[in-house]
């Protein structure tokens, strides 16, 4: 297999992925689908510095590790704050996979909507084989639901605005 290409030097998007290196084939997956993107993306794993798979799956994707500080939401923004500048950001899971054409389809959704601080799609559940469960995709009822109740926003499937994320 080739190498995936290096880090980009200008990207648009940055994705962060939490990883305890427990999962290496899913995370080799994730990071694929990361990958296969047409944006511009810079990819940061936060993973504790025992798990030595974790930095040779970087490598080969183009990654960047950053140190686990602890507890999902620290890791998370540990791999945001790593990487100022970059306009879009998202996190996603080390068993969680990116559609083809997810984030070319988010991006253009920001890009036409300068007031909008987030844009997402439908996120599509599988098992462990790749057999699809079910689709998720609140679409424009999302916005209305979350006023009162839960949150159908699907996490993987979505772009935040830089701004808003440091805002928040």
């Amino acid at each position: 297999h080739p190498r995936y290409p290096c880090a980009v030097a200008d990207p648009r998007v940055l994705m962060v992925v939490p990883t305890l290196g427990r999962r290496p084939l899913l995370l080799k997956q994730c990071l694929a689908s990361i990958a296969a993107q047409s944006v511009e993306t810079r990819t940061v794993l936060v993973a504790p510095p025992s798990a030595p798979v974790v930095t040779e799956l970087a490598d080969w994707h183009g990654a960047s590790v950053v140190d686990d500080p602890g507890g999902l939401a620290a890791a998370i923004n540990a791999g945001v704050d790593s990487a100022p500048g970059v306009p879009y950001v998202n996190w996603i899971g080390d068993d969680d996979l990116l559609e083809p054409g997810s984030l070319a389809a988010t991006v253009a959704a920001l890009d036409a909507d300068p007031g909008a601080v987030l844009a997402y799609g439908a996120c599509r559940y599988i098992d462990e084989d790749g057999r699809q469960l079910w689709v998720s995709s609140a679409g424009q009822w999302a916005a209305r639901i979350l006023k009162w109740g839960p949150d159908l926003i699907p996490q993987p499937g979505m772009l935040v605005r830089r701004s808003a994320w440091d805002a928040a």
